[in-house]
């Protein structure tokens, strides 16, 4: 049993009410083995930027005024549905520094840049009341506030209109979907959000890219638990739409690509995210990153790769996966995995 769930992504999500850490981190990181110190790298990476909130636009976003000649950074991506595109994701995207408890080297504007266009995070109340990035609790890690988040993506969108990204939030305090409305529209982000026309899409009703861009609803945006679309119909119920592989995975090798939320489910119909991210143990069922095999997990090919679990996932359904989550993303060949894995040369 993992006695410090702060440290990997709760996987309550969808199941049951989250579980509290036992101890503070602090705590942890003073009886923490001398030989984990190795796991750590010896420089901090780039603190994540901020971006300032201003009065934001609440109209609807313009359409573009002509098809784009490429979207996403591949002209042979314009013509395919989002629900057959595979897109490496970045882990807990919000939690970025060189401690147990990050996922990530580099801040949101530069996992944009470097081409990150899936973005899973976690939110829950802070201490005064305010929607915020923590990692399971506030107590252990607090990105600062969602509006900060999804400004953030408002800004890089504006700039990149050929560009179309996916935000799946965990809903860890299970808060109503009027909590993430509030937060979409005062960011400004909320013109850019994709509206399906109908309660439920099939895999073969999903809108193309190009549509997307021509549309200018450019973000997919998903919520793990709490979403209700009679009231905020662009926040989309994940588990709806997507089944997870399991995670906290130790196994070098990640052997299997079994369903493993939501429970009981079945794989038809439903798009599929898969966990590709090492943990390790270092004592007493405590899990954090494996920073250490990256070169390995990361890769693009091989044993223990995203291409090796992404061949076993196809092989199960008979269809790649739309979101490929990883840890570290900047280390590896995980763009080559992307590309291969949408047939891109």
């Amino acid at each position: 049993m993992n006695m410090f769930p702060f440290l990997r992504r709760d996987k309550t999500a969808g199941k049951q009410k989250h579980q509290q850490p036992r101890n503070s981190f602090s705590s942890f990181i003073m009886r923490l083995p001398s030989a984990l110190l190795a796991l750590l790298p010896s420089s901090s990476p780039p603190l994540p930027s901020t971006t300032s909130l201003s009065l934001p636009s609440t109209t609807p976003a313009p359409l573009a005024t002509s098809a784009p000649t490429a979207c996403n950074g591949h002209p042979e991506l314009c013509n395919r549905a989002y629900s057959n595109i595979t897109q490496i994701g970045a882990h807990d995207s919000a939690f970025v520094g060189p401690l147990p408890q990050d996922n990530q080297n580099l801040d949101l504007t530069s996992q944009l840049n470097a081409g990150i266009r899936f973005l899973q995070a976690q939110t829950h109340l802070d201490a005064l009341g305010t929607l915020s990035l923590c990692h399971t609790t506030c107590l252990e890690k607090d990105a600062g506030p969602l509006t900060t988040y999804l400004s953030t993506l408002k800004t890089w969108l504006d700039a990149n209109p050929s560009e179309v990204l996916t935000l799946l939030l965990v809903n860890g305090d299970n808060l109503k979907a009027s909590a993430f409305d509030t937060a979409y529209t005062t960011s400004g982000l909320k013109p850019y959000a994709y509206t399906p026309p109908k309660p439920h899409l099939a895999l073969d009703e999903w809108p193309t890219l190009q549509d997307l861009i021509k549309a200018n609803t450019r973000l997919i945006a998903f919520l793990d638990a709490g979403a209700d679309t009679t009231s905020v119909p662009y926040l989309l119920d994940e588990f709806t739409y997507f089944f997870e592989t399991p995670y906290d995975t130790t196994d070098p090798s990640f052997p299997q690509c079994t369903l493993d939320r939501p429970p009981h489910a079945t794989a038809d119909g439903r798009m599929y995210i898969v966990n590709h991210f090492l943990d390790v143990d270092i004592g007493g069922g405590i899990l954090i990153p494996d920073r250490t095999a990256l070169d390995t997990t990361n890769a693009a090919t091989g044993k223990g790769s995203i291409g090796a679990q992404a061949d076993l996932c196809v092989g199960l359904y008979g269809r790649g996966p739309v979101g490929v989550l990883v840890d570290f993303f900047d280390q590896g060949d995980v763009f080559t995995a992307q590309n291969r894995l949408n047939r891109l040369a």
